[in-house]
């Protein structure tokens, strides 16, 4: 009987964080971008590297989409 066991890991890190146009529609409160960095590894070997924005309001710590027409 064979086992194998997979280790996985994501590690993310905050980069920067800027006012961002807008209101929260929950509370009202004002809206940040936060930009994230994300790394994905499987057994210490580096599968992806990506750079994200988020946006969350500074008030409830809500996070919000953006959606685009």
């Amino acid at each position: 009987m064979c086992l194998i066991i997979y280790g996985c890991d994501a590690e993310e890190k905050e980069l920067g964080r800027q006012a961002a146009s807008g209101a929260c529609p929950s509370c009202g409160g004002k809206v940040q971008a936060v930009d994230v960095e994300s790394r994905w590894r499987l057994c210490f070997l580096p599968l992806c590297f990506i750079i994200k924005r988020k946006f969350q309001c500074t008030l409830c710590s809500r996070r919000l989409v953006l959606y685009s027409s």
